[in-house]
């Protein structure tokens, strides 16, 4: 099992965080180490990532060159909601535009962010992002 709460990670059969099938069918054996197969897979296993508190998958899945040193995430951050906009992949690159919402006590919001995504080793991993 990856890093995180065991209390917030949810049962197998559960909905996913990212919202799109049960859990152990969709991000949880990602989060688990199994290579995500596509960009978009691995960008809701890492949304998923930030919604359980997984700090190792969020590293494990990280591009080396722009990995920060930590990795630390905000257990008083909720993630509310994944909405995909635009998925696209082009051989060993891809992108991938979404908006997460989150609500942090009595703020909320959105996160809207296009990803950029390489495969390296046979796996996608996340490169960088430009925030909206």
């Amino acid at each position: 099992m990856s890093f995180g709460s065991a209390s917030r990670r949810p049962a197998p059969d559960a909905v996913c965080p990212c919202g799109r099938a049960a859990f152990g069918e969709c991000c949880g054996p990602i989060l688990d180490g199994e290579a995500a197969p596509s960009a978009e897979r691995l960008m809701r296993s890492r949304y998923t990532a930030f919604a359980v508190g997984d700090a190792v998958h969020l590293a494990r899945s990280w591009h080396p060159r722009t990995r920060p040193d930590d990795i630390v995430v905000d257990d008083g951050t909720r993630w509310s909601g994944l909405e995909i906009e635009d998925a696209s992949e082009d051989g060993e690159n891809a992108t991938v535009t979404f908006r997460a919402s989150w609500r942090h006590g009595p703020d909320r919001g959105v996160l809207r962010q296009r990803s950029r995504f390489a495969r390296r080793g046979g796996r996608w991993v996340y490169v960088d992002g430009d925030v909206d």
